[in-house]
């Protein structure tokens, strides 16, 4: 399990023990976070579970591939740390990781 903090736009935080294995967007989207849609289920086919990576952990949660660069096009106000949170796999070396969700997914 790692706690993953999930940073609302309005500064409201969840913070959420996330099994490993699962992605960042499943454990917002299985407790219910507020803020990432999650409209394509996790398959890399929309930008709604568009996050921003603390720069602390940019190098931990892996590259972006071609297919999440492309899908990040889609996504509104999109910045150097953005990332799809379905793309990013929970490890134990994931333990503190803090996400922020931008203002509107749509």
């Amino acid at each position: 399990m790692a706690k993953v903090t999930y940073i609302e736009n309005n500064g409201t935080e969840h913070v959420i023990d996330v099994k490993a294995g699962l992605t960042v967007m499943e454990g917002a989207v299985k407790n219910n976070v507020p803020g990432i849609d999650a409209d394509c289920g996790g398959a890399c086919a929309c930008a709604t579970c568009h996050v921003y990576v603390d720069a602390a952990w940019d190098s931990k949660t892996g590259t972006k591939s071609a297919m999440e660069e492309s899908m990040l096009d889609f996504a509104e106000n999109v910045e150097p740390n953005s990332r799809l949170s379905c793309q990013i796999k929970v490890s134990d070396e994931l333990d503190g990781l803090v996400v922020r969700m931008p203002e509107s997914q749509h």
